[in-house]
């Protein structure tokens, strides 16, 4: 597995990470023994980054996690954790909390949960409109001091928040949604990150499966799977959106790779300060993200890749309205 080292200042992690969201039922029910056996599959093929969120399904994907690690050797991987979304039995999401006394209490049952003295890179999930971003990255500086966290991240925040939090404390890098179809960090964002040094984790390469090559017309949701809120899921969407991903299909094939492998590499050729994180919940489709790494993208296939699939093609929010403004970039 190759490594790749977030931003200047944070760990060296590979190259290639994975987000455990899916595996606490963000899409619907989990097989439990097969999520830790694809958890444990993905250090073993070299994968040291895993990603998670204190609030993944109120603490059970730390849980499952702390599981997945026992009697792993704590410095054969990195823990990325989001803190400081509140929710209430349902479940249902019902604000932020990003005080420094929260960030504390939120990394105290963190590291409860997961079994560990210390957190790799703790970031907060979400800007709290109601607490600037000084006082809560001041609280993480204060837990890096005391040696509960290596490293300062942040999550879908814009380029002025970016530079506030990192006069603070310095950034190891950015987790924000990228991939062909979400775009909008190469604007500004990316820019910052790269002017100052900071790294950048991408969540959500495969646009929740859409992009994957897996998700077929007429396919629904089922329950508890949140991509049935999701508007590039919805009936007046997701047609176009599966046109896009047959273009890219034609790109894939011609490539001799799947249209998952292509998708994960052309988010992985962005930038060596880049690692995609990739989703998955069970070995098979670990066992495909995998090679991903291997693609090697010419000019002339990045240059088919753009044609198949130009900035703003897919139709549809990356995320409900009601959870688009909270996020620093659009689509």
């Amino acid at each position: 597995m190759h490594q790749r080292t977030l931003g200047a200042t944070g760990p060296a992690v590979s190259a290639l990470g994975l987000g455990a969201m899916g595996m606490s039922g963000a899409y619907g029910e989990a097989d439990r023994a097969e999520s830790l056996a694809t958890v444990r599959a993905a250090l073993d093929a070299g994968v040291t980054l895993i990603d998670t969120g204190d609030f993944y399904a109120t603490g059970h994907n730390e849980l499952l996690l702390a599981e997945a690690l026992r009697g792993r050797a704590r410095d054969s991987y990195q823990l990325s954790v989001k803190f400081g979304m509140l929710s209430a039995p349902g479940p249902a999401f019902i604000g932020q909390d990003c005080r420094p006394e929260a960030v504390k209490n939120f990394l105290a049952y963190s590291l409860t949960r997961l079994g560990t003295d210390y957190i790799d890179v703790y970031r907060p999930a979400r800007l709290d409109p109601a607490v600037p971003i000084e006082e809560t990255v001041g609280a993480v500086k204060e837990m890096i001091d005391a040696g509960y966290v290596r490293h300062l991240g942040l999550s879908e925040v814009d380029a002025a928040t970016i530079r506030r939090a990192h006069a603070v404390q310095p950034v190891a890098d950015l987790q924000i949604e990228y991939s062909l179809i979400s775009r909008a960090v190469e604007t500004e964002v990316l820019p910052v990150l790269r002017e100052l040094g900071i790294g950048m984790t991408a969540y959500g390469v495969l646009s929740r499966g859409l992009i994957s090559g897996h998700w077929t017309a007429g396919h629904r949701a089922g329950p508890g799977d949140m991509r049935g809120h999701s508007p590039r899921f919805a009936a007046e969407n997701v047609g176009h959106n599966l046109s896009v991903v047959d273009a890219l299909r034609r790109v894939a094939d011609a490539k001799g790779c799947t249209v998952a492998q292509l998708a994960i590499a052309w988010v992985a050729a962005r930038g060596e300060d880049i690692v995609p994180l990739v989703g998955a919940r069970t070995r098979q489709r670990l066992t495909e993200a995998l090679p991903a790494l291997e693609v090697d993208l010419t000019t002339a296939d990045l240059a088919a890749i753009e044609e198949a699939v130009p900035r703003g093609a897919a139709r549809g929010d990356r995320y409900p309205a009601a959870f688009m403004s909270g996020l620093g970039v659009g689509n």
